[in-house]
């Protein structure tokens, strides 16, 4: 059982907190950084130690389905911290936060100020009759909290300055754009190719164009808007599974031979720095692949097949008959310190080529987009003809087109 905090003991773990997000540059702004001073975090996660309250880079799962797996979640100071840069809010604003907790609500109010509305929206009754306990318990009685699928519009709520999604969101919903004032922000976790980006959209007359994009990891979207990923089991158990965002590509039962086949292993001559990033080739490869996807292998089946470094997300590609993923090993005896080469296993009739063609994107990656700017994001509606749309790839959604362009190397 956790024990009642002095208010010293919380107020030197909110400015560590602080400290932290500070030099790990996610929390960048005077007027965020006073947010989260004056917002007691601690108690909007009841039942949690006030470590765990104050973790820097941890979440507090606030709710779970009796498989264990989390529905609501007080997400991690480090995203709410750079969510809430991304959205720039200031004073008088009006704000729809979507996915209610009740301390990212709190957070806002400050940001906006008396002459500033707020609304936090989520789907479940629970998760909402706790977020409006513990506003009003903190003097936040002036966030309106609404129960609701956030697929459909606010009742009554108007135009807003920005809104702020705080649930995995696989595709953007046509009430957001509905309720976005015009140059209004948008800033979402939206899922793209089984890859979780945090988005700060501005609109742009029918379509949002992006601003600014950092990796992140949320609790799925449920509702009208919730999407499940297409599974492929390669060897017909849950040994090997293939994972697409969108739908399988191919004939699943062309890859039956391909784990007969022996193992090529290519290597590229790329590597990278100890705890240096690489989201921008996982974003890279799912832009230039067709066939992307990502692989997982259950430990207690695993007979050695595949041997990826990481056996629980790796970034794979099916051609035809053959499948192919990236890997990495350490550059030292000792596995501490230099680094990590990037390599490329396949499997297949043509796993050779199809190493190649991977490894060759990841050399490109390294030549030409390693160290400049990323993608643009654009999303259009549903509707949208192809001659109207901007952008290199084009993903398609339920009520969206989303086009992502590179620019020039």
């Amino acid at each position: 059982m956790s024990t009642q905090p002095t208010t010293s003991e919380a107020e030197e773990l909110r400015e560590q907190v602080i400290a932290t997000l500070r030099e790990s540059g996610d929390l960048t702004s005077a007027a965020v950084e006073q947010a989260m001073r004056r917002v007691q975090r601690h108690e909007f996660t009841p039942g949690a130690s006030l470590k765990e309250a104050y973790s820097a880079f941890d979440a507090v799962v606030t709710k779970v389905t009796e498989s264990g797996s989390a529905t609501s979640s007080v997400s991690a100071p480090q995203i709410q911290a750079f969510m809430l840069e991304q959205a720039g809010i200031a004073p008088g604003m009006r704000v729809l936060e979507i996915g209610s907790g009740g301390y990212n609500a709190a957070l806002i109010a400050e940001l906006v100020g008396e002459d500033g509305h707020v609304v936090t929206m989520d789907i479940d009754a629970d998760v909402t009759d706790r977020a409006e306990r513990l506003l009003k318990q903190q003097g936040y009685g002036r966030v309106s909290v609404v129960t609701g699928d956030a697929a459909a519009a606010v009742p009554g709520g108007g135009l807003f300055d920005v809104i702020l999604v705080t649930a995995g969101a696989w595709d953007v919903a046509p009430a957001w754009l509905d309720q976005l004032a015009q140059a209004g922000k948008l800033v979402l976790p939206l899922r793209v190719r089984g890859l979780t980006r945090s988005i700060a959209f501005t609109r742009s007359g029918d379509h949002l164009v992006s601003e600014s994009v950092r990796v992140c990891g949320f609790v799925p979207m449920q509702g009208a808007d919730a999407h499940h990923t297409q599974v492929l089991l390669v060897t017909g158990t849950e040994e090997i599974a293939l994972k697409f965002d969108d739908e399988i590509m191919g004939d699943p039962s062309h890859l039956d031979n391909a784990v007969k086949t022996a193992r090529t292993e290519t290597w590229t001559g790329v590597t990278l720095g100890a705890q240096e990033p690489f989201d921008s080739l996982q974003m890279w490869l799912a832009t230039q692949l067709d066939g992307f996807c990502t692989m997982t292998i259950r430990e207690d089946l695993d007979t050695g097949i595949v041997a990826p470094a990481n056996k629980w997300f790796s970034m794979a590609h099916v051609d035809g008959n053959s499948f192919g993923y990236v890997t990495w090993k350490r550059l030292d005896a000792e596995g501490v310190g230099k680094g990590i080469e990037f390599g490329v296993h396949a499997l297949g009739p043509q796993a050779a080529d199809l190493a190649e063609k991977i490894a060759d994107l990841i050399r490109d990656w390294d030549r030409d987009r390693r160290h400049g700017a990323g993608p643009t994001f654009r999303v259009f509606p549903a509707d949208t003809p192809d001659d109207e749309l901007t952008g290199q790839r084009v993903v398609n959604k339920r009520n969206s087109r989303i086009t992502i362009s590179w620019p020039a190397a």
